[in-house]
């Protein structure tokens, strides 16, 4: 299985993104393709992957994809996992390297993410790691957002992590 940069690149995002485990290891392993190679987007496997695949995160991470890769809005894996609430997803990348306190182009962190979307056990697994001062671009820090929120419950959340 010889493929072009390109070509590699599409198969193995394409892999990642409907979640095929098998086909994304395959392409890794025969294919001897990079797991950071780009797609025709720009974009790598772990920046498209099915975000609920742990599995195919961690295949990726043990194969050496950088778990702190940004788009061109500053968006990491990290980012995308506490977005979308898949905290065995963050969990991996976490395990790997993947910081949590990489702030996008509007300075949000990915607890700021976590936090508007109302996922409490990300937040929860987040707080204890995150720079909880650190403020994005309009100045909200993670409890400003939190506050702002109107999710309940969500302040209790961080309130343990607040004067760490």
């Amino acid at each position: 299985m010889v493929l072009s940069q390109m070509e590699a690149g599409k198969a193995l995002t394409a892999a990642a993104a409907k979640g095929n485990t098998i086909k994304v290891q395959t392409i890794l392993e025969e294919g001897r393709v990079h797991p950071d190679t780009l797609n025709e987007f720009g974009r790598t496997a772990l920046q498209v992957m099915m975000m609920g695949n742990a599995k195919i995160a961690r295949l990726l991470l043990e194969k050496g994809a950088d778990p702190n890769i940004q788009d061109k809005h500053g968006i990491t894996p990290v980012h995308d996992a506490a977005r979308t609430g898949f905290l065995d997803t963050l969990e991996v990348l976490v395990e790997h390297g993947a910081s949590v306190n990489i702030p996008d182009q509007n300075g949000a962190l990915p607890i700021h993410f976590a936090i508007r979307e109302g996922h409490r056990d990300v937040v929860q697994f987040l707080a204890p790691r995150s720079d909880l001062k650190h403020a994005n671009v309009s100045g909200q820090t993670a409890v400003d957002v939190a506050k702002a929120s109107c999710v309940p419950h969500m302040m209790d959340s961080l309130f343990a992590h607040i004067h760490s």
